[in-house]
């Protein structure tokens, strides 16, 4: 459990990093797609490996396959959702709704438990993400919560598929469908000129958000081989502690000091969360 819970935080500053990265470029839909791109080419070498040898097998693809295609939804809207709204708004309901509907469908799903006390701290953890998102225009607050509602599917298949797969690897692998998908959605669009351009002009940033990405998601899959997936993506969420904080110090975003009162209410959730195991 210890393993899992420094698992879980240390995924926390990655995911906060790389979606400030998303948030900052020009374009975040194009910035998106060279991160998953990136990462799946740097994926591509282990999971063929992992499939030879029989780690990665066909089931384990399957669930791959379904995340990918949850991906792409995801990172369409996510872009969208970072273009209309703050950073310290946004950020906090995706991520708080998305730590909900994973723990419950891990629950529900998975076949997860989560005693009173974990149960308790999750419902702190989200109380707190939706006092940092505060009153916040319905358009914007809706578009988050469709986010909030892919993590939740994308995190309870990727939580199957890993459990279910001998090779910590499967959490590579989930990029390459993943870029397969956006690619594909990029060309229906006609932003196939904008693609192969910018990974000329771009190509190391892809490769660090890329890198940041994957190695997010690896540690989050390790640790629900080891966790339910409510406690791990509820712990997990610690990151929009400092994404409240980022975008009020660095994005210059109103209502700073009210969320990051909220985000010492995300903390002690998490310490309920923690406790409570």
């Amino acid at each position: 459990m210890l393993l899992a819970t420094l698992l879980a935080l240390g995924a926390a500053v990655l995911h906060a990093g790389w979606n400030y990265a998303i948030k900052t470029s020009g374009d975040r839909w194009l910035a998106l797609w060279g991160q998953m791109t990136a990462a799946a080419v740097v994926g591509l070498p282990l999971a063929l490996w992992s499939t030879f040898d029989g780690s990665l097998n066909a089931a384990a693809w399957g669930w791959a396959a379904l995340s990918g295609l949850i991906h792409t939804v995801y990172i369409a809207r996510l872009a969208r959702t970072y273009d209309i709204a703050d950073f310290s708004v946004t950020y906090p309901i995706a991520r708080g709704g998305g730590a909900l509907a994973a723990a419950i469908g891990g629950v529900v799903l998975l076949g997860d438990h989560l005693s009173f006390a974990s149960g308790l701290g999750i419902v702190i953890v989200v109380v707190g993400l939706a006092l940092i998102a505060g009153h916040v225009d319905w358009t914007h607050a809706r578009s988050a919560l469709f986010v909030a509602l892919m993590i939740g599917a994308y995190t309870v298949a990727d939580s199957r598929g890993s459990r279910g797969s001998g090779s910590s690897v499967y959490a590579w692998g989930i990029f390459i469908p993943t870029s397969l998908g956006v690619t594909t959605h990029g060309l229906v669009r006609g932003r196939g000129r904008e693609m192969a351009a910018s990974v000329r002009t771009s190509w190391r940033t892809y490769l660090v958000t890329g890198l940041a990405s994957a190695i997010t998601y690896w540690m989050v899959l390790i640790a629900v081989k080891r966790a339910p997936v409510g406690y791990v993506t509820a712990l997990r969420e610690s990151s929009v502690v400092l994404a409240t904080f980022i975008g009020w110090r660095y994005l210059k975003e109103s209502s700073g000091r009210r969320r990051i009162i909220a985000s010492f209410i995300v903390l002690a959730g998490l310490v309920t969360l923690v406790v409570g195991r």
